[in-house]
């Protein structure tokens, strides 16, 4: 195997071989803990991705042609191998995008967890056998692959989202061409490796490594017949309009959110406080689901405001690698930029500053990572205003706002609701009912209760509602993006009967 031109650039993997592409430009992957260069990589063209889609289309034919336990076989190869290196990858996740090492290990767990479970579904049931009205007729669902899947990957889950949207598509019989983040193109490096290690026929999988240009070839592209997307806001809705208006294509878009929790007045606060650090600093607050709305009733508010700026004061913000850290870095200069200027948004709209951390002193700050990219936990309190953008338009870091309410649980809800988004959130209450009020009126795609508005299992749904997508890419709902539904019907009788009652009888002029 030689993935690198030479020993320090490596290239993109394309029908099974691995390529310099057409351009001349390179990037480079960073540790945002430390500033320093990781590797070095070929960067992708219009051309790269021309070249992939072509291999995946012409791999299409023989790899659908193959049984689902067939092609489960590849991916059985590569759950084995992310268990076994789980603490090698966890680290390289954490190296390059600065989550701590817990969460780098949990990431590489996600991912097997998504391949044991899109493996092992290839020898379960598939289709629905579905009553006729007529009794001598046969009715049943059966699903068939649509082709080319256009995959584009997040950084925040640069081994865990990959397989979210690959492993699902491949054994259901798609080909596939990916770009991962250009954040953390390592992780797509290795990811390629194993799927070259596991012998995957070549043009099956494809990776193109780039920027936000390779990714629009590949969304963009007239062979590509479902995309997959997960990221921001803005290229999501931007991704699913194009594609709404081809006829055929498929989108499927997880984005963004300015998630809420409702911590009511009968709320068990030390569950309250600690769901609400875990879903506001967890990741640096970089985590699609992260909460940036604390929606607290006005009789416990007080305590809990106390309580949660006292642990917003002292969390650490330290080396990600070291098992004590609760928060490393930003992913990047950019986003540190893009936080403050959040940050200060909140302060012009007249915001009551509690915790400002966002430029860490000297000594919290690790030694001989100076050249990091750090931020720490901003809390303010502010009253509510649905024309206050800083509590409508998504920060994704650690900057979280809080809300007093007074009245009952329809207040709250109209207060968590009132955002254009909508994909998680969280209600810390000890009645059942105020519970199940949340859970049928929030309007979101993941709903929680007494926990943090985080922690996906694979077999359960991932997505959400209005700006934040359309709910597809997770386990057996994104089956529904990468598959098309065949309704057949088989009549067994020598006679043809019509349901409706419509009549079978041909009638000809001889007839008069």
């Amino acid at each position: 195997m030689s993935q690198t031109a030479d020993a320090d650039l490596h290239r993109h993997y394309i029908g099974g071989e691995w390529s310099d592409g057409a351009g001349e430009e390179t990037f480079d992957s960073e540790n945002p803990a430390t500033g320093e260069t990781l590797a070095s990589f070929r960067r992708g063209t219009e051309d790269d991705v021309d070249r992939a889609l072509a291999a995946a289309e012409d791999a299409e034919d023989e790899w659908r042609e193959l049984s689902y336990i067939d092609r489960a076989e590849y991916l059985w190869d590569i759950y084995h191998e992310l268990r076994d290196r789980t603490d090698e990858l966890g680290r390289v996740v954490t190296k390059e995008c600065g989550k701590e090492i817990s969460e780098g290990r949990a990431d590489v767990i996600e991912a097997y967890h998504m391949v044991e479970w899109a493996a092992g579904n290839a020898r379960h049931p598939h289709g629905d056998v579905v009553p006729s009205e007529i009794a001598s007729k046969d009715a049943y669902m059966r699903r068939k692959p649509r082709g080319v899947v256009g995959c584009v990957t997040p950084w925040n889950f640069p081994v865990a989202i990959p397989f979210w949207h690959m492993a699902v598509a491949l054994v259901e019989g798609n080909t596939v061409v990916w770009k991962p983040a250009e954040q953390t193109p390592w992780c797509g490096q290795i990811i390629a490796e194993m799927f070259e290690d596991a012998g995957i026929p070549d043009g099956v999988f494809n990776m193109v490594q780039g920027f936000g240009d390779a990714g629009a070839a590949i969304t963009e592209d007239e062979r590509v017949d479902t995309v997959l997307f997960t990221g921001s806001a803005e290229v999501g809705l931007e991704i699913a309009s194009k594609v709404g208006g081809e006829p055929g294509k498929l989108a499927a878009c997880e984005m963004g959110g300015k998630n809420g929790i409702v911590i009511a007045e009968d709320a068990d606060l030390d569950i309250a406080v600690h769901s609400a650090v875990m879903s506001s600093f967890k990741t640096t607050g970089q985590r699609c689901v992260s909460s940036e709305r604390l929606i607290i009733h006005e009789d416990v508010y007080d305590e809990f405001k106390e309580r949660f700026v006292e642990v917003a004061e002292k969390v650490t913000v330290g080396d990600p690698l070291e098992e004590g850290t609760f928060m490393g870095p930003a992913i990047e200069a950019e986003h540190v930029e893009k936080i403050h200027k959040h940050n200060e948004l909140a302060r012009k709209e007249g915001a009551n500053v509690l915790v400002d951390r966002a430029d860490l002193d000297a000594d919290e700050i690790p030694d001989g990572h100076e050249d990091g990219y750090w931020v720490g936990p901003f809390v303010y309190e502010t009253e509510y205003d649905s024309d206050l953008r800083s509590l409508q338009e998504e920060c994704f870091g650690p900057h979280v706002a809080l809300i007093e309410y007074s009245g009952d649980m329809d207040r709250a809800i109209e207060i968590h609701n009132d955002t254009d988004y909508g994909l998680a959130g969280a209600v810390i209450s000890e009645d059942y009912r105020k519970i199940h009020q949340f859970r049928d009126d929030a309007e979101i795609g993941l709903a929680y209760a007494n926990l943090p508005c985080i922690g996906a299992e694979v077999h359960l749904p991932f997505g959400g509602v209005k700006s934040s997508g359309n709910g597809y890419p997770s386990a057996r709902e994104v089956i529904e993006a990468v598959t098309e539904r065949t309704a057949f019907t088989l009549n067994n009788s020598k006679d043809i009967e019509m349901a409706q009652g419509l009549s079978a009888d041909i009638t000809t002029q001889d007839d008069d």
